[in-house]
């Protein structure tokens, strides 16, 4: 199933609430399921960045959909990056070299 990795910066209201985070995190993961994604992993992070989610789905418009809603919510802003696994890379090395 594709990934996806999603650099997260809260909104003015996200870090207001920040207390909450762990509970909007299990209810980002119980939303995504209904969606029929995934989310694999979330970190809290010190950086750019205030967290980063790896999130499965299984294709676009689900990943979208998905990171759409979490949007929707008014806590995060989001930018997802498409993630390839090793065998996925080797696929695509083998095409491109003919």
């Amino acid at each position: 199933m594709p990934t996806y990795v999603t650099l997260l910066n809260w909104t003015d209201q996200g870090v207001q609430n920040y207390k909450d985070t762990a509970k909007r995190a299990e209810a980002f993961a119980a939303a995504a399921q209904k969606l029929g994604a995934k989310l694999l992993n979330i970190y809290w992070t010190v950086g750019p960045y205030d967290l980063v989610a790896v999130v499965e789905a299984p294709d676009e418009e689900t990943a979208t959909a998905t990171l759409l809603q979490l949007g929707g919510v008014g806590n995060v802003r989001t930018t997802s990056l498409r993630a390839f696994g090793q065998e996925e890379m080797d696929r695509i090395v083998a095409k491109a070299a003919g």
